[in-house]
């Protein structure tokens, strides 16, 4: 089936947007933005690496549609997700005198997304943004169900605020500029997808993942839709993550310790951190008898296949003993009343959260994938 573009809708009453996938929306953006109103005059907020790359590109397709625009690019990397960026982001915005009425854009990967996106939710407590994201993470994750924020010291995405956007255009002919490495790490939220609910889905990864990697273009958008499609399903069914909506949280709970015990540093990508913790929550699910041996190493096989990072020993560097580790995952937002809950999974495509797991057995599971390093 060719799908050479796609729309999902996000049904969110009174918040309502739509998601647009396919290539070459660049270049027609002023054309989608200009109907929402407001000043003729559009605040950007991209990276120095997507700036270099694209920024002209986006400026024109706002000037086609008679819009002028100001663009503030800060350093690519999670390091710029912090306070310093975050005031910085916010005192450009006030200086363009961005309104409630008006619009930012969200230019960039997950990063500036989560960033501008929280910038958005507090000036002026509020005000219009749009996501238009450059990498295959941000296309099928974070640009979409209104997540922003910025990381502390304490951990990642402890500060920030739910903020949907107005409209998300996922361009896939960016994703052609993407490095190998960036793009491979983008799957592992890819690959969740069909992990957590979607055997078929997974299915089709194995069968057409490396196509998908190689650049075939059909593939990358059914890709992204089929992920987004998922995500939206999610969200609108739990906007604010009080159930289903923490399913998309698989892996995520040693992603996020690993990202901890990394600096947030380019060590290990947040992608890569997505795909080696669904592994984990695989391996885990096993030894709990809750799935087959036979999933884990399907999952490891495939991003294997795929060339992506699957174990703890992907990782270069030193990395912090089982007991570190696990206190690392005690910061993250998915404890409640102190208790960690993970998502876990029954089979491939059939995932659930609980409480109810162990503190030994996860131990073990970190301890073995450190030892094999």
């Amino acid at each position: 089936m060719i799908k050479t573009a796609s729309v999902v809708h996000v049904d969110l009453p009174g918040r309502e947007y739509d998601i647009q996938i396919g290539p070459g929306l660049l270049g027609k953006v002023g054309a989608f933005i200009a109907p929402f109103g407001g000043r003729k005059h559009v605040a950007i907020v991209t990276d120095e690496t997507v700036a270099g790359l694209h920024l002209a590109s986006l400026q024109a397709g706002l000037a086609a549609a008679g819009l002028t625009s100001e663009a503030l690019a800060l350093p690519a990397g999670e390091s710029t997700k912090c306070w310093v960026e975050l005031e910085r982001t916010c005192d450009f915005l006030l200086d363009q005198k961005v309104e409630r009425g008006d619009i930012v854009i969200a230019f960039g990967g997950g990063v500036i997304g989560d960033l501008a996106g929280f910038a958005a939710a507090v000036l002026r407590r509020g005000v219009r943004f749009v996501q238009i994201p450059t990498s295959l993470l941000a296309q099928v994750d974070s640009s979409v169900g209104g997540k922003t924020g910025i990381n502390t010291k304490h951990g990642k995405n402890l500060i920030g605020a739910f903020h949907q956007p107005t409209l998300v255009l996922a361009d896939t002919a960016l994703l052609g500029t993407l490095a190998p490495r960036d793009f491979l790490a983008g799957y592992g939220e890819v690959v969740k997808y069909g992990l957590l609910g979607d055997l078929k889905f997974f299915e089709w990864l194995e069968k057409h993942g490396l196509a998908m990697a190689a650049g075939d273009m059909d593939a990358r958008v059914q890709a992204v839709t089929r992920s987004v499609q998922m995500k939206a399903d999610i969200v609108q069914r739990d906007e604010t993550e009080q159930g289903d909506r923490a399913l998309l949280n698989l892996g995520h709970t040693f992603c996020h310790a690993l990202e901890a015990a990394t600096g947030y540093s380019d060590r290990l990508l947040h992608g890569e951190g997505v795909a080696i913790g669904c592994a984990m929550a695989f391996e885990l699910s096993a030894r709990l008898g809750l799935c087959s041996q036979e999933s884990p190493s399907r999952v490891r096989a495939h991003l294997r296949q795929m060339g992506t990072k699957v174990d703890l020993r992907d990782i270069e560097g030193d990395l912090p003993d089982a007991e570190t580790l696990l206190g690392l995952m005690g910061q993250d937002k998915k404890v409640v009343a102190g208790q960690l809950r993970f998502i876990l999974a029954r089979e491939i495509g059939d995932a659930f959260i609980t409480s109810d797991v162990p503190r030994e057995v996860v131990l073990s599971v970190l301890k073995d994938a450190l030892a094999e390093r």
